[in-house]
């Protein structure tokens, strides 16, 4: 972590090039993937995410009765926010002018443009 870094989300405005919808990205730590699971994806609308994430974490859980669940969430908690705003930039959106944390997230997310 970086100086003056929290162990937070942040939130980062991002609008699609062509239809101009605008969404929220967000990169750091999801702690609402760590409480609720896989069901941030799907609350965000991302599906195959939920579906894969569901998936894993239950055969996890069958197997070691509920600890190796736990465990995949605390590690995907810390990965979940990037993959999220990564997918949505492949999907053609582009962050906002002006948005405070653009730059950050950009940083951040290894993102160049």
């Amino acid at each position: 972590m970086f100086a003056g870094e929290t162990l937070m989300a942040t939130a980062v405005m991002l609008k699609h090039r062509e239809s101009g919808l605008v969404k929220t990205g967000y990169y750091g730590f999801s702690w609402t993937t760590l409480f609720f699971g896989p069901f941030p994806p799907l609350f965000r609308g991302d599906f195959l995410t939920f579906i894969g994430i569901f998936v894993v974490v239950a055969i996890l859980g069958v197997f070691t009765v509920g600890i190796g669940s736990f465990f995949a969430m605390f590690v995907w908690s810390f990965f979940y926010n990037g993959y999220y705003t990564k997918r949505l930039l492949e999907r053609g959106y582009d962050f906002v002018e002006g948005d405070p944390n653009a730059a950050l997230a950009k940083a951040k997310l290894g993102v160049m443009r």
